[in-house]
């Protein structure tokens, strides 16, 4: 067990201190309480209720995407999980990729998805950047990671420490961000890591030792911001502040029961559409939902829950998109 453990950690940044990391371990901005966590989890597991989830179903494939869209153009193709393809402004960027069976470390153990990805690997346009939001194995998948690399060659942009993982399983052209640290994508096109409130850890001993975040992408087709996988807190009102109201918001809806244990950490849908609100978005895209079990909250939990809380806050389906695997839309313009 402990050699397991010690297997399958990744290794930990090594850097100077800030406001959210101590020499050793990062922190959110609100601090999620660690004393006892380990008992927390292990109430949650021998008091687990969980939802209903159907056994894999095979479904054809959605059509494949554009191989680019223009300058001021923004469009968006949910592929699974928190898998989306960003096209904008001449460029092609995916949120945190995975085509593998299961979200684990292992082939025959660990969430199995149960439905394919809407888009057929060899259906992708060629792809420039690849966003990480943090390690987890839901988000952060070796195998399509070097799937990608082999064929496409993009940047692969990750939270502090997760370069130095890539770079020992070959995976070279990589670069590391930290809160609010931007690079140019293109001439015009500015990518921005920033904040969010979760966590990281791929084995038991590496919790905390790499940084986990969010993204934004601004560029004549407007701001793209995609969440990562987050609870709520202030990141929201500070990405509203620091670049104006998303033209997409990508907010994840799912893994958020039960409440008590999974809140701190996973937004609700209600609270989904809450972030919607504050961050004035255009549209909103739900990610992160409907692909592996991971909490207690079954397959239809998010999706009927986010339709009660768009009528509860008076928010229209067109406003915030639930996609099927493989649909893509191009995103309309924000109203002024």
């Amino acid at each position: 067990m402990f050699m397991g453990a010690v297997v399958l950690s990744a290794p930990g940044y090594e850097g100077p201190e800030s406001d959210h990391f101590d020499g050793e371990r990062f922190s959110n901005q609100v601090p999620i309480a660690n004393k006892n966590r380990f008992a927390t989890f292990l109430k949650w597991r021998f008091t687990a209720d969980p939802g209903e989830w159907r056994d894999f179903k095979p479904a054809d494939p959605g059509p494949a995407p554009p191989e680019r869209v223009g300058d001021g153009e923004m469009r968006v193709t949910f592929v699974n999980h928190a898998t989306v393809l960003l096209q904008m402004d001449g460029l092609n960027i995916l949120t945190d990729p995975i085509w593998s069976e299961r979200a684990s470390p292992f082939t025959w153990i660990g969430p199995k998805r149960v439905h394919p990805p809407g888009i057929r690997f060899e259906d992708l346009p060629p792809i420039d950047a690849i966003v990480i939001s943090h390690n987890h194995y839901d988000h952060l998948d070796l195998t399509t990671l070097k799937r990608l690399a082999k064929t496409h060659d993009p940047t692969i942009y990750v939270p502090l420490g997760n370069d130095l993982y890539l770079r020992r399983q070959g995976l070279t052209n990589c670069k590391a961000m930290d809160w609010w640290d931007d690079v140019k994508l293109a001439d015009n096109v500015e990518l921005t890591f920033v904040p969010a409130q979760h966590w990281s850890g791929r084995g038991t001993r590496d919790r905390r030792k790499t940084l986990w975040g969010g993204y934004v992408v601004k560029g004549p087709a407007g701001v793209a911001y995609y969440a990562g996988d987050t609870g709520t807190g202030p990141h929201f009102e500070q990405v509203k502040e620091r670049f104006g109201a998303p033209r997409v918001a990508m907010l994840p809806i799912g893994a958020y029961k039960p409440i008590w244990f999974m809140g701190p950490m996973h937004m609700t849908p209600r609270e989904a559409v809450e972030a919607h609100q504050l961050l004035e978005a255009g549209t909103s895209l739900a990610v992160h939902y409907g692909t592996f079990e991971l909490a207690d909250d079954g397959q239809d939990d998010a999706p009927r829950d986010l339709r009660k809380a768009r009528k509860e806050l008076d928010v229209s389906e067109e406003e915030f998109w639930m996609l099927d695997p493989g649909e893509g839309r191009s995103v309309p313009q924000r109203e002024q």
